[in-house]
C-alpha cells in the first residue's frame, strides 16, 4: 500500500511501515508543513496513495464532498506510536486493504476499528 503519513504523527511510522512492506512518505518530505489538508488529499489522489493521520478533518471533507477518495486511516488513540499500536494497524491494513483499495474511511483504536466505503451519502 502506498501510504502518507500526516504531519499529526511521528515519522518513525515511515520505517516502521516501510518495514513491514508498505511503501510510506511522511508529509514533512513530500509537502509544506503549514499545507491546507485539501493539498493533502489532492496529492494522495494524484499518487494513488491513502493518509494516514489523527486529524478527523479529511473524513469530514470527504463526507461533505461525497468523494470517493483518497481512502483515509484515523488513528484514534492517544498511544499513537508504532512500538505501541503498530502492529494494530498493521492487521487493520491487511483486513481492511480491498475496502481502502476502493475508497474509505478506517478508524482504529486499540480496541477496535471501523470502516466506512466511500462516498458517504449524507441524509
Amino acid at each position: 500500500m502506498r501510504i502518507i503519513v500526516d504531519m499529526n504523527l511521528s515519522p518513525d511510522w515511515v520505517e516502521y511501515l516501510v518495514s513491514h512492506g508498505h511503501e510510506a512518505t511522511h508529509w514533512s518530505s513530500i509537502g509544506s508543513v503549514d499545507a491546507a489538508d485539501l493539498e493533502l488529499i489532492n496529492v494522495a489522489r494524484r499518487t494513488g496513495a491513502f493518509i494516514f493521520t489523527q486529524d478527523l478533518d479529511f473524513g469530514l471533507l470527504l463526507a461533505m464532498t461525497g468523494s470517493l477518495g483518497p481512502s483515509i486511516v484515523q488513528l484514534r488513540s492517544t498511544e499513537n506510536f508504532p512500538s505501541v499500536i503498530g502492529e494494530v494497524i498493521l492487521n487493520a491494513l491487511e483486513l481492511y486493504s480491498e475496502a481502502l483499495s476502493y475508497g474509505a474511511i478506517l478508524t482504529v483504536d486499540m480496541k477496535r476499528q471501523k470502516i466506512r466505503l466511500l462516498p458517504i451519502v449524507r441524509d
